[in-house]
């Protein structure tokens, strides 16, 4: 990711819906080093929980609010206008969940599905930006998409947002002012029929071998080894062990161990 703050546009916050909050702050506490205050008191909240690294806002960890609902992670985007945006969700073809509605005096928000539909949330900010830093070990660092329809995500989200798509032969990349925040991966044959279209944080780590160790020692499966991408960094995807996927990504300061030079985010 490009950018080290919130950028209307782009990616502003990740958040875990799970089925054990407890388990859940023991978890990504081990892996990331995120330390959880006291859960929020708000009744309504339900124990919604900001984690943080050396004070900053990191993420959040909060409950399942429906019993359909998944045990996932979920990317919001920073928006002007919260009702606006959710018109051009709703006009590109996607479909809105909930909302837009108030957070209290935090935000204003949308929770969607784009025509494959795959989640996310709009997040117009009040007192409440999102994450206080990126790129650093434990924090938010890329968002990827995973779709059958690498076309009709283009048009969705170009058309919402605004994005600019760089797209080579190696991947496709989400940008905004120029800066490169995600990309996307094509659900081909490959994947198995039930891996739905989804949006996926990576958080950045030092050493994404290790931290894979770590997850796994804590109860995570390997969803994808590390492996060294070409033309960009180290990474690889976990499951944590309520289900939640997401991936670690090695931080340009890092060193890949199979060219025993520097990496960068956003390959």
């Amino acid at each position: 990711m490009e950018f080290d703050k919130p950028v209307i546009g782009g990616p502003c916050w990740a958040e875990l819906g799970t089925s054990d909050l407890e388990a859940a702050k023991r978890f990504y506490g081990e892996v990331f080093g995120w330390h959880c205050a006291a859960p929020d008191p708000r009744p309504e909240l339900r124990g919604y929980t900001v984690a943080r690294l050396g004070g900053a806002a990191v993420a959040g960890i909060g409950p399942l609010y429906r019993p359909t609902q998944p045990v996932a992670w979920n990317v919001s985007f920073a928006v002007a206008d919260d009702d606006a945006a959710t018109n051009r969700v709703v006009d590109a073809g996607g479909t809105v969940i909930r909302g837009p509605m108030d957070i209290f005096d935090e935000g204003r928000r949308t929770v969607a599905l784009d025509p494959s539909g795959a989640a996310f949330q709009l997040w117009q900010a009040k007192e409440f930006a999102g994450a206080a830093v990126f790129n650093r070990p434990g924090a938010l660092g890329w968002v990827e998409l995973a779709t059958r329809d690498v076309k009709r995500a283009r048009d969705f989200y170009t058309g919402v947002f605004g994005w600019s798509v760089n797209a080579s032969e190696w991947y496709t990349q989400w940008g905004m002012h120029g800066m490169d925040f995600g990309g996307v991966t094509a659900l081909h044959e490959r994947f198995p029929s039930d891996v739905p279209p989804q949006w996926l944080p990576y958080f950045a780590a030092e050493d994404v071998d290790a931290t894979a160790e770590v997850a796994a020692r804590a109860g995570a499966r390997l969803l994808q080894e590390p492996v060294s991408v070409p033309h960009g960094p180290r990474m690889a995807v976990l499951c944590d062990p309520q289900g939640a996927a997401l991936g670690v990504y090695q931080t340009e300061d890092g060193t890949d161990e199979e060219t025993g030079t520097g990496t960068a985010a956003g390959g």
